[in-house]
């Protein structure tokens, strides 16, 4: 019976004018809280998954990206060495000792926030890149004393790159890819919760208002006008900062990290069409074939119609983004017109002066032209690395602090609200 008497009592005081506004302004205050509390949570939910893209996620793709271009340059370049009876000239030992050490550098980077899939890939590259290292010195041993054999080793080392180290260092790549792209995806949507709760207790704000008026007379009420423009405020703070921090992070997506992909893959297949080429010569029939075959389906996948090249030049929206790669793709033409001239020279049995053209530094040929491509896709991949920083930093900076405002701003609107409301309701007592 008590029970049913004090709702009784409670609805009839929910009739009165100061119920009615009470439970008004109760109502005001937990939307307005509930929408506060929501910008804030999404505003460092943003503010984590950018952070993530910008200092993890971002820089461990690219440490993928560094540890395949090392290993494969590290393999062409000893195949290329190893062209060079007795000892190898000493700028291509140092280029491949470089590579060698840049993928442990690399390796050691990555290992420290790889996880799951990728770990287990690092792992294997951790295990098998010594077995790698031994079998170049041994070829290159046997090679210093002129003795054949140290040919099949290079091949097996060749092997074990292309077989076992490239495919974990690709899959790698591929594992930090989707996790970035994933990380960009999720930090790319629009604030629509944010936006639509914003509304909602504006809406709410203005009702209000409408109900004092007509039951007050009273045009303005201070209390809520305060509350109106420190939602509108940060309604329109958050709204903007999330949508700025969005569009940043989605145009670091499709000006940096896609254009990064394409044009990583096309520096991996130069770099293995380069090792191609010098295990065609090292294998002197044989093999040497199948070597060459690979080199042309390699160069048609570079520089094709549908080829990687074209790829990255349809994907890429800066003006200076596709000067560099019609720059590599003239380079590549230029380089497989060169590689012609050794072939002819190799198939009409001048092997020394095909070893010696593609072992030469003259800039017309193989070698040269090699260097002018590869040089022009690390340009592009250094650009477009860039723009991603760039992108991602300007997302992050357009969060800074905004959730701090935001609050600082929740609890003006909370307080107008209440102090609006309980004026008026005072006025009843």
């Amino acid at each position: 019976m008590a029970d049913r008497g004090l709702l009784r009592r409670l609805r009839r005081h929910a009739a009165t004018t100061p119920g009615t506004l009470s439970i008004v302004a109760s109502t005001v205050v937990v939307v307005g809280l509930v929408a506060g509390l929501v910008s804030v949570i999404a505003i460092r939910q943003r503010t984590d998954l950018v952070r993530d893209v910008g200092s993890f996620s971002g820089p461990l793709s690219v440490q993928a990206q560094n540890l395949y271009r090392s290993l494969s340059d590290a393999d062409a370049t000893a195949a290329n060495a190893f062209l060079a009876n007795g000892v190898e000239p000493q700028a291509l030992r140092q280029r491949y000792l470089d590579d060698i050490a840049q993928a442990a550098s690399a390796l050691t980077a990555a290992l420290r926030d790889a996880e799951g899939v990728g770990a287990a890939r690092l792992a294997v590259i951790a295990d098998q890149l010594p077995v790698y290292t031994g079998l170049v010195e041994t070829a290159r041993s046997y090679n210093r004393q002129e003795i054949p054999l140290g040919a099949a080793y290079l091949r097996e080392a060749s092997a074990l790159m292309r077989q076992t180290l490239l495919p974990a260092a690709q899959e790698l790549f591929e594992v930090e890819q989707r996790r970035l792209i994933t990380a960009q995806r999720d930090a790319s949507g629009f604030p629509w919760l944010v936006l639509t709760l914003g509304l909602l207790v504006l809406g709410g704000l203005v009702a209000t208002q409408v109900l004092l008026r007509r039951r007050t007379n009273r045009i303005f009420n201070l209390g809520l006008v305060a509350a109106t423009v420190a939602l509108l405020v940060s309604c329109g703070w958050s709204t903007a900062a999330l949508a700025g921090a969005a569009g940043d992070v989605s145009a670091g997506r499709g000006d940096g990290s896609t254009l990064v992909r394409i044009l990583a893959d096309a520096r991996v297949a130069a770099l293995q069409a380069r090792a191609d080429e010098s295990l065609t010569l090292i294998a002197r029939g044989g093999d040497g074939g199948a070597f060459e075959t690979d080199f042309q389906n390699v160069l048609t996948r570079l520089t094709g119609d549908r080829g990687l090249l074209a790829r990255a030049r349809a994907a890429a929206r800066n003006p200076g983004d596709r000067a560099t790669i019609d720059e590599a793709r003239t380079a590549a033409d230029e380089w497989l017109a060169a590689h012609r001239t050794m072939h002819e020279l190799t198939t009409s049995g001048r092997y020394t002066e095909a070893v010696a053209l593609v072992t030469g530094t003259a800039t017309d040929g193989p070698a040269g032209r090699f260097a002018r491509l590869d040089a022009a896709l690390t340009k592009g991949i250094a650009a477009t690395n860039a723009t991603f920083d760039r992108r991602t930093a300007r997302a992050r900076d357009a969060l800074d602090a905004t959730d701090v405002g935001v609050g600082l701003l929740t609890g003006l609107l909370v307080l107008g609200a209440a102090a609006g409301m309980a004026r008026r309701i005072g006025e009843y007592r």
